[in-house]
């Protein structure tokens, strides 16, 4: 079923490959290609429009425009055209934020076209410029192993990243998954954060007072609308500043129009359970 979406759209007459809109994209999907500023995957695109500001020569707006489930043929019939470094930007964009079925449809495209498929990057990952920022799904155990000795504890974390500047709203792993958005000292302050919070959960952190809280709800909005997701689960500091974490959160879910189930867990400062 096709439903309105926004996305960003670049002016090649009046782009100069000034490269500023790179860095405010958080989810990497514009990259500098032959001189000029490209969106090379609409995947990770959310149209928010965070690098529209950020371009002097105004050559990027945000547009609205009737959009079909995610399509990789009809992206690639976009990305073709504009030539091999494009495609294989585009395909290196999809591995590297886990996307391996859009990435096979991809080259199955260019092969039922007879385009001859471009070697692909094996250098190192560098989506937004920065390794670190890859889409993961992780391993962790499971295991029931709390009363394991300091230091021997096992990872509960799943996923990466885990800020929610840096989530694509299509990361593979938000699907059919419950969340747990927490604030960012809650991990600090918490001994038994992994145990008692991460494990069997998908963990996004942000803190609403130091970061831009419209963002964020914007953000989660299209998490919630672009995925199945099971349940949210809130974990914030009793201090006051903290609670804003669970109005946007809130707000997110009714922006998206769908139902999730909502819970709420508030540490105080020692990092013990003070409501729930």
């Amino acid at each position: 079923m096709s439903a309105k979406r926004e996305i960003i759209r670049i002016d090649d007459k009046k782009c100069t490959g000034c490269g500023q809109c790179i860095p405010e994209c958080p989810e990497g999907a514009l990259q500098i290609i032959d001189g000029k500023a490209r969106l090379v995957s609409d995947l990770f695109c959310d149209g928010l429009g965070a690098c529209v500001g950020h371009c002097p020569e105004e050559a990027m707006t945000v547009e609205e425009r009737e959009a079909e489930p995610y399509d990789e043929d009809k992206v690639m019939a976009n990305i073709v055209p504009q030539g091999p470094n494009t495609i294989r930007a585009h395909l290196a964009h999809l591995k590297d934020h886990g996307a391996e079925k859009y990435h096979r449809q991809a080259i199955a495209y260019l092969e039922r076209h007879h385009i001859e498929l471009p070697e692909e990057d094996s250098s190192p990952p560098l989506p937004c410029g920065c390794p670190g920022s890859a889409v993961r799904s992780l391993e962790c155990s499971e295991g029931p192993e709390a009363d394991a000795p300091a230091g021997t504890r096992p990872s509960r974390l799943r996923n990466w990243p885990i800020q929610i500047m840096l989530v694509p709203p299509h990361a593979p792993y938000l699907q059919d998954a419950d969340l747990l958005i927490a604030a960012d000292c809650a991990g600090a302050a918490s001994p038994n954060f992994h145990d008692e919070f991460v494990k069997g959960r998908v963990l996004l952190i942000g803190c609403p007072k130091l970061d831009d809280a419209g963002f964020y709800r914007e953000k989660l909005a299209s998490m919630f609308r672009a995925n199945r997701i099971n349940s949210v689960t809130v974990v914030h500091m009793t201090v006051p500043c903290c609670f804003g974490l669970v109005q946007l959160v809130r707000k997110a879910i009714a922006d998206a129009g769908r139902p999730i189930p909502f819970a709420e867990v508030t540490l105080g400062l020692e990092g013990k359970v003070v409501s729930e």
